[in-house]
């Protein structure tokens, strides 16, 4: 399951198709992740690597299965891979 632990803003601008929405910020406050990401393995991204590295080592301290995606989506888009908006359009990395 792809975990995207940007910024509400960030994602709204665009993201992954039927990735999970997870801020790092609640992470780091102790929110748990939604019932349908428990006990799943766990691909996290950010925008470039940074926050999707502390979330996976995050999250691995808590006993989840979770490895990051270097280059976040910033390399997501570049490669040519869908990005949305929070309305389902195309959208753009925040």
């Amino acid at each position: 399951m792809l975990l995207d632990v940007r910024e509400p803003y960030e994602w709204q601008a665009g993201h992954a198709p039927h990735a999970v929405h997870l801020p790092l910020s609640a992470l780091v406050a102790g929110a748990g992740l939604p019932g349908h990401a428990q006990s799943r393995p766990l691909v996290v991204i950010c925008r470039s690597g940074n926050r999707s590295r502390q979330a996976a080592a995050l999250l691995t301290s808590r006993g989840a299965e979770a490895v990051d995606v270097i280059g976040g989506m910033k390399d997501w888009a570049g490669a040519g891979l869908p990005v949305v908006d929070s309305h389902g359009r195309n959208g753009s990395v925040a």
